[in-house]
């Protein structure tokens, strides 16, 4: 049922069906549901397009947890991912230029995506202080923002960069240089 409402969602965005015009009404009518039935699962249109949202991006990765530096190329990884796929996903593209400009939306967004992966990326940066692998002098929070930085910035910012392969190696290593504890 779950499935059905989100897909129902999706065929509605990409016949070009605006946020803005998507009631609970015509996305249970599209869906073959009744609306308390969305309304069971989802407080509301903003729950519900972060969930189509997250549908349609790349899953979050299943950390290695080898070591630090595997598992931010991991969450790197997905990041350059989810860069290529709103590029080439025109409903991505769409979905998400539409979703910054509805503020409850793109809080929503945040709060239910974006922060818990930015805690996460900000775990790992406490977990390789904690056992030596990253220097203590450094904010985790200003060393999480030099990780992600570069690739928020190549993914959202500047649609003409290349986001190759092993991008997320190449800025994992390089920061890592700077950040090691020095002997």
């Amino acid at each position: 049922m779950e499935r059905a409402i989100i897909e129902g969602v999706m065929k509605l965005l990409e016949d070009g069906v605006p946020l803005a015009d998507l009631s609970i009404e015509r996305i249970a009518r599209t869906a073959g549901v009744g609306k308390a039935t969305i309304y069971r699962r989802w407080s509301g249109k903003e729950e519900l397009f972060v969930d189509v949202v997250r549908t349609a991006e790349p899953p979050d990765p299943e950390l290695p947890g080898n070591s630090m530096r595997d598992d931010l190329v991991a969450l790197l990884e997905q990041l350059r991912q989810r860069g290529v796929m709103t590029r080439t996903s025109a409903l991505l593209h769409n979905v998400f230029a539409q979703m910054k400009s509805s503020p409850r939306i793109w809080a929503a967004y945040h709060a239910n995506v974006v922060e818990p992966r930015r805690r996460l990326q900000v775990e790992i940066l406490r977990r390789g202080q904690a056992n030596g692998e990253l220097r203590t002098d450094v904010d985790v929070e200003l060393m999480n923002d030099m990780f992600v930085g570069p690739m928020l910035l190549r993914s959202v910012m500047r649609a003409d960069a290349d986001l190759p392969e092993g991008l997320s190696e190449e800025i994992v290593d390089t920061l890592l240089e700077g950040l090691r504890p020095v002997i």
